[in-house]
C-alpha cells in the first residue's frame, strides 16, 4: 500500500522518462501507474525501486479478446522483458481504462472479460501470475445508490452481470479492482454540489448513514462501492484508487488554491491509515497526475490538460508534503554535454523546481 502517481504521456514537449523517474524518486512517489507499456519509460524505470502498473490501451482490447497469442506477445513484450532484462518491478497489468463511461461504445462491455482471461493466461503461462496481478480500472459511474446514501450502493444494472464476472475473476486470481474516483467532477457537472464537501477538512454539513457518518465526497463515494461488492458477494475483493486528484486550469473551481487543498487533504487522510467508515486501513491509491498533459483531448472540458500537480517542463505548481524538496545549488555532472537533447529538458527540472547537488 502506499501513494502511487499517473504518469501521461500526451505532452508536446515531453520529459526525458529518466527525469521523470528522478521527479517521482525525489517526491517519494513509491509506486506508478502508466497508461501503456510505453518501452522508454519502463526502461527508465529499471532498478528505481518503484513499483509499476502498466496499462493496456482499450484500441488493444479486441485484439486480446479474441486471441491468447495476442496476449502471451504483449505480456513477453512488455511485462517479461522489462522483469527480467531491465529490472522493472511491474506488479500490476491495467487491461484497458474506464471501460463502462456512459459515453464509451458498448462494445468495450463484449470485451473487457475475454482481455481479462487472456491476459491472466499469459501471465500464467509466462510464470508471472504469483507476483503480477490484473486489474480493470473503472470509472465510480459504474456504480450508484438508489437512496443517495452509500448503504444504497450497487451497479448500473445494464452492466451488472460484466461486472460481477469480472469481480468473480478477479477474485479467483488474486487481482483487484482499480476504480477512478474525481469529485472535481461532480463539482463541474453540478454547479449547485456543496463545495466543501469535496475537500477534507470536515467543513461540510456531513452525511449520516445508519452509524456510519462522512465529512467528505471521497469516503462516501468509496463506501459505495464497498456496499455495491458487499451487496453481490464480493466484499473480500481489494480496491486501489486508480486516479484521484484535482486540475488547476480550464474552470472557475479548477485553480492551483483548489488543488493543493484537495490534493494534500486526500494524502493526509489515507496515510493516517484509517481508511473509510466501512473499510478501515491503509488505502492504495495512484494521484492524478504527475505532470500535465498539453496534447490531451479537451472534449471533457479544456481542465483535461491541467491534472498535473507539475507543468509539463517538470517545474512544481504547489507544495505538497509528500516530499517536494527545497531548491539547493545545482551543477551539472562533468560528463554532460550541453548540446545533449536531454540536457536542456533536466537541467529545467533540476535546477528551476526542486533539487539537485548534481544532475544524473
Amino acid at each position: 500500500s502506499g501513494i502511487g502517481a499517473n504518469w501521461g504521456t500526451q505532452c508536446s514537449h515531453p520529459l526525458p522518462p529518466d527525469t521523470v523517474v528522478k521527479l517521482l524518486k525525489d517526491n517519494r512517489f513509491r509506486k506508478v501507474k502508466l497508461f501503456d507499456a510505453d518501452y522508454d519509460s519502463l526502461r527508465a524505470l529499471g532498478k528505481s525501486g518503484i513499483e509499476v502498473m502498466v496499462g493496456i490501451p482499450n484500441d488493444m482490447l479486441p485484439s486480446m479478446a479474441s486471441s491468447v497469442k495476442a496476449a502471451e506477445k504483449w505480456v513477453a513484450k512488455n511485462v517479461s522483458t522489462h522483469i527480467t532484462t531491465n529490472y522493472v518491478n511491474i506488479r500490476f497489468v491495467a487491461v484497458g481504462n474506464q471501460h463502462f463511461l456512459e459515453t464509451y461504445n458498448v462494445s468495450f462491455l463484449k470485451t473487457t472479460f475475454l482481455a481479462l482471461q487472456n491476459v491472466q493466461i499469459a501471465l500464467i503461462k509466462a510464470g508471472l501470475s504469483g507476483t503480477v496481478m490484473v486489474t480493470v480500472p473503472l470509472n465510480d459511474g459504474m456504480y450508484e445508490s438508489s437512496t443517495g446514501l452509500p448503504s444504497g450502493g450497487d451497479f448500473r444494472a445494464d452492466i451488472r452481470d460484466q461486472m460481477l464476472a469480472i469481480f468473480k475473476f478477479l477474485i479467483h486470481n488474486n487481482g483487484v479492482i482499480a476504480v477512478n474516483i474525481n469529485p472535481f467532477i461532480s463539482l463541474y457537472t453540478d454547479p449547485n454540489f456543496p463545495i466543501e464537501y469535496v475537500f477534507f477538512d470536515e467543513k461540510a454539513t456531513p452525511i449520516h448513514d445508519g452509524g456510519k457518518t462522512y465529512y467528505n465526497m471521497f469516503d462516501a463515494n468509496y463506501d459505495t462501492l464497498v456496499w455495491a461488492l458487499n451487496r453481490n458477494g464480493f466484499g473480500n475483493l481489494p480496491i486501489t484508487v486508480g486516479e484521484i486528484g484535482w486540475p488547476t486550469g480550464g474552470d472557475q473551481n479548477a485553480n492551483i488554491e483548489y488543488a493543493k487543498r484537495f490534493n494534500q487533504g486526500f494524502l493526509t487522510h489515507i496515510l493516517g491509515g484509517n481508511g473509510t467508515p466501512m473499510r478501515p486501513g491503509m488505502i492504495d491509491a495512484y494521484l492524478y497526475s504527475l505532470i500535465d498533459e498539453d496534447a490531451k483531448s479537451i472534449d471533457p472540458g479544456s481542465f483535461e490538460r491541467h491534472w498535473g500537480m507539475f507543468n509539463c517542463d517538470g517545474s512544481a505548481k504547489y507544495q505538497l508534503n509528500v516530499k517536494f524538496v527545497d531548491r539547493k545549488r545545482c551543477v551539472m555532472k562533468p560528463s554532460a554535454k550541453l548540446d545533449d537533447p536531454h540536457a536542456a529538458p533536466s537541467v529545467g527540472y533540476d535546477c528551476g523546481l526542486a533539487v539537485s547537488t548534481g544532475h544524473g
